[in-house]
């Protein structure tokens, strides 16, 4: 009888350790399934809601990428010499979303044939980019906007980037989720600078499409 309880204990512990590292390795499954996207569409708070109303989007952050400054502040960035632009840090499910979802989206919320700016702002920190993160990001990147420009969409060149991504610098906590936290300026300045008059010219969408 000893022996048959002493069993039955080893059984448990082995049985307990294989669900202990099963349960481990399926959360480390969940966390490499996540992938992240990185895009710069000139003023960030126009660039969230988009992303933030896709099904995979697992979550958003507007920041600062593709310069040199260290840590850089809103003012630094808008004053166009620390070399960032404004933009948007993507985490996605791959296996609800795909990439290339999230590149039609960057596309139908920007105007590409625009150097150095967006609609009302001016400067390289409203530049529009496509900062991948994997070779097969650049793939995909380079590939969407080659099938834009020979779509017609545009009559003008697509002047968007593709660049490898850098360190990104999350935005200050009041730029994140701006449209949630003060709507009537937000809208106002989405129709006030011309983006929501070009989505609509171009694509024949509402608001945040």
């Amino acid at each position: 009888m000893k022996l048959l309880i002493k069993l039955f204990f080893i059984i448990s512990i082995i049985s307990a350790n294989n669900l202990y590292a099963n349960t481990k390795m399926e959360k480390e499954n969940n966390t490499e399934r996540v992938e992240t996207a990185t895009f710069a569409g000139g003023c960030f708070w126009c660039m969230q809601p988009p992303f933030d109303k896709l099904d995979g989007v697992v979550s958003t952050f507007v920041g600062y990428t593709g310069g040199a400054t260290e840590y850089p502040t809103y003012e630094e960035v808008c004053s166009g010499s620390s070399g960032h632009a404004e933009a948007i840090e993507v985490v996605f499910d791959p296996s609800k979303i795909s990439y290339t979802e999230l590149l039609n989206t960057f596309w139908r919320n920007i105007n590409p044939t625009t150097l150095n700016g967006q609609f009302a702002d001016r400067g390289t920190q409203y530049r529009t980019a496509i900062f991948y993160h994997s070779d097969d990001q650049q793939i995909q990147g380079q590939a969407s906007k080659d099938a834009l420009q020979k779509s017609g969409k545009y009559a003008q060149p697509i002047v968007t980037e593709i660049t490898q991504a850098t360190t990104f610098y999350k935005a200050e906590e009041y730029h994140q989720k701006y449209y949630m936290k003060d709507p009537y300026r937000y809208k106002s300045y989405k129709i006030g600078s011309g983006r929501a008059d070009h989505i609509k010219k171009m694509w024949g969408d509402g608001d945040d499409k």
